[in-house]
Formats: structure tokens, C-alpha cells, sequence
């Protein structure tokens, strides 16, 4: 099931971000600690711009990708994923 809740403005936004932490991580400006962290955010602000889906959207029940029609609001509602139903 394809569930796309980023937009192109925000897709390109998340790549440009993830290639600069990804300069940043391969340069070795932070201490070697941190500098795992900056991969890993990395590595999920590139995996959501390729997937078109951050799950941190899906909990919020938000998205930015537009549906097609002419309402001025630029966000969209999905629905909320509940998270104690997985329990």
C-alpha cells in the first residue's frame, strides 16, 4: 500500500538536507558520537524523500502533498494511525 504524505516542495526540501548531513557525516565535523546521529537523520530525511511517506506525518494524521483540487489550505488530513491497536 503506497501512502505518499510528502510534497514536492517538502521532498526536495528533506534531499537537500539529507545530502548536506551526508557532507557533513563524511567531512567529520562533530566528534564521532554525534556524528552517528547526523547519519542516521540522514539517512530518514533521504529515505522519505525517495517514499514520499514520513511516518512522523502519519501519526499526526498531517501530510503536505496536495489531492488535486483548488482549496486554498496546503495540508491535507489522513487518517491518524492508532498506535494501540499494534498492542
Amino acid at each position: 500500500m503506497n501512502i505518499h504524505n510528502v510534497g514536492k516542495i517538502d521532498r526536495v526540501v528533506r534531499l537537500v538536507i539529507g545530502l548536506t548531513l551526508f557532507g557533513i557525516y563524511f567531512t567529520e565535523v562533530f566528534p564521532d558520537d554525534i556524528n552517528q546521529y547526523v547519519l542516521f537523520g540522514a539517512f530518514m530525511l533521504l529515505i522519505t524523500s525517495i517514499r514520499s511517506c514520513c511516518p512522523v506525518y502519519m501519526l499526526l494524521g498531517r501530510g503536505t502533498c496536495s489531492t488535486g483540487n483548488t482549496h486554498s489550505s496546503k495540508f491535507i488530513e489522513t487518517k491518524k494511525l492508532d498506535v494501540n491497536k499494534y498492542k
